[in-house]
């Protein structure tokens, strides 16, 4: 009697080709197309904003500030990527960046310097990740309600710490990163942190057996247990890794702003997910790149920038933001159907 095919090749691969690698040849001319299109829309808002303000778009400080302001929804790109691939979603990035910002300035956590707002960003972060993976794999509860819970809870404690206030940050150490004399080579610092965590997200996706459990996981989760990997731990792992790069933008946040306040962190769930998706990344989870995110990051940033040196309205960007992001998902359909 025939046996089937093993369920481990079924959750690392779709198919085997006769010639013995076409559709590896495929995807890699799938992703270079994606990323060149990327590239290519990206410079054209490169033109656009040098077209429309040539005096300001162009200058060195306002690159640096898009830079800047790219590193912090960046780092939590990163680590929304991760999720998403797997098939999950997490709502409550902002809310965390926020409870972390905020619980890491208090007066009594900035008496142990940098070290000490860094180490507690950090952990805060990872114990938010943690709740949220809990609540998910063990719990059995929906990513989209344990994460919303986590958003209202995370708001709610972050006001509750900060009374709504302010709170300035009065470490030194901390407040010299943001200085343009501690910029090398003239790169900020915190644009040097975001292009680490890419790196380190890029080789943890594509060069670790981690990253294959990932896709796996999003790809088919029955095919991935039954492949012998314990799904329910991975995505454990996975809001831990999320929760990670929301610590560590919270710090950046600290380092960019000088303070902390509950309000931090506003939309960035929203931003996070439309970066991803027009990178590539499935909402249906199984495929996605860092690369594709973080150019999606700069995408998103960059036409921000643009509207606000044009004196664009606010509610004109949200209304842009929001058709972008339908417009990606109409692309990625169109191409799940064709491909």
């Amino acid at each position: 009697m025939t046996q089937p095919a093993p369920a481990a090749e079924a959750a690392t691969r779709k198919s085997t080709p006769a010639d013995g690698g076409s559709p590896w040849r495929t995807k890699l001319v799938r992703f270079d197309v994606r990323t060149l299109s990327l590239l290519g829309v990206l410079a054209a808002l490169v033109v656009i904003g040098g077209i429309t303000q040539p005096d300001s778009f162009l200058d060195t400080d306002n690159v640096q500030l898009v830079l800047t302001q790219t590193s912090v929804i960046g780092v939590v790109t990163v680590g929304m990527t991760f999720v998403i691939i797997s098939g999950g979603i997490d709502l409550s990035v902002g809310a965390i960046v926020a409870l972390a910002s905020v619980w890491a300035t208090t007066v009594a956590t900035q008496e142990y310097g940098f070290a000490g707002i860094l180490f507690t960003a950090v952990i805060v972060g990872m114990g938010c990740g943690l709740v949220n993976g809990l609540l998910i794999a063990y719990g059995g509860m929906v990513p989209f309600i344990a994460t919303l819970a986590m958003l209202a809870a995370g708001r709610g404690l972050a006001l509750q710490i900060t009374d709504g206030k302010t709170q300035m940050v009065t470490v030194d150490s901390v407040l010299d990163l943001g200085l343009r004399e501690s910029y090398i080579l003239g790169i900020p610092p915190l644009v040097l942190v975001f292009a680490g965590v890419t790196v380190v997200g890029w080789l943890l996706l594509n060069r670790t057996t981690f990253g294959r459990r990932t896709v796996a996981v999003g790809g088919n989760a029955e095919a991935a247990r039954l492949a012998g990997i314990d799904v329910r731990r991975q995505r454990l792992y996975l809001y831990l890794l999320s929760g990670l790069c929301c610590g560590i933008a919270a710090f950046l946040l600290i380092v960019l702003s000088g303070s902390g306040q509950n309000t931090n962190g506003n939309l960035y769930e929203l931003d996070a997910i439309a970066a991803a998706i027009i990178g590539g990344t499935l909402l249906s989870g199984g495929r996605g790149t860092i690369t594709g995110s973080v150019l999606g990051v700069l995408i998103f940033t960059t036409i921000q920038n643009i509207f606000a040196l044009n004196n664009l309205e606010t509610a004109t960007q949200q209304i842009a933001k929001g058709a972008i992001i339908v417009a990606a998902v109409l692309v990625q359909r169109r191409t799940a159907h064709t491909s």
